[in-house]
């Protein structure tokens, strides 16, 4: 399969106090094109530092993150639009990523402009995405707290869409909702992979969700990768005694 995004040597150390904590130590991975990998393990292993590092959110202390083959860490941060053309995040609490004084429709609207889209044609783009995430177009007048989590978090995914976007970064996307809600999302991301040919990375804790949407998982702890493989074989025959506590405390 083709490459879409690798990640090599990659290192992030915080500093508290003075005293250095590694929270991301010397990792290498990659997602291919079409396809859905799971980053797994428990709070503070480190798999939301590895997102804010692929996003440029964060700047790594090592490593190299290659785009379709192209090194995104040697980008300007004005360089950086090309990025999130191919690259966009889905975050764990949807309200929380709009403006909570503007509506929905005006977030998808900002994005879809910003893009140089002009008025008209954006608004008819942004109607299409709601109704790709099977919102209606009542949807676009609500603020972020008049709609339920789950409806927020499909909004949230219809503003992740408007660039058109290769790759799909799900940090805990569906941890902040309630189980049946959960499905429903997790549903949608797998019709939308597999009508668009995403490339997914899904990071959270839920196994469970991991074995039905990813192809591959990726098990970490401490900020390293301990175990890689498909999530059945992974979850089966864990070969790590952390991941077989993992295992053992989901399932």
């Amino acid at each position: 399969m083709e490459r879409l995004l690798e990640v090599r040597e990659l290192k992030k150390t915080f500093y508290k106090e003075k005293k250095p904590f590694v929270a991301v130590d010397r990792i290498s991975f990659h997602v291919d094109r079409g396809e859905c990998v799971g980053l797994v393990g428990e709070s503070g292993c480190g798999k939301s530092t590895t997102a804010g590092l692929i996003t440029r959110l964060l700047d790594p202390d090592a490593g190299s993150i290659l785009l379709d083959g192209e090194e995104i860490l040697d980008w300007k941060p004005k360089d950086c639009k090309k990025l999130y053309r191919k690259v966009q995040m889905i975050f764990q609490t949807p309200q929380d990523s709009f403006d909570p004084r503007r509506t929905l429709g005006d977030g998808i609207l900002e994005s879809l402009q910003n893009q140089g889209m002009k008025r008209r044609a954006a608004e008819k783009r942004m109607y299409e995405l709601l109704e790709m995430v099977d919102l209606g177009r009542e949807f676009a007048k609500r603020l972020p707290h008049e709609v339920s989590g789950g409806q927020c978090q499909r909004a949230a995914i219809a503003r992740a869409l408007a660039p058109n976007p290769e790759l799909l970064i799900c940090d805990e996307a569906t941890s902040a909702l309630d189980v049946t809600v959960q499905a429903q999302i997790a549903g949608l991301l797998k019709k939308l992979q597999r009508e668009r040919g995403l490339s997914l990375l899904l990071i959270c804790h839920d196994l469970a969700l991991v074995q039905h949407l990813c192809s591959r998982m990726l098990v970490m702890y401490g900020g390293a990768i301990v175990e890689e493989g498909a999530p059945d074989q992974v979850i089966q025959n864990p070969a790590e005694e952390y991941t077989k506590l993992l295992v053992e405390s989901a399932f």
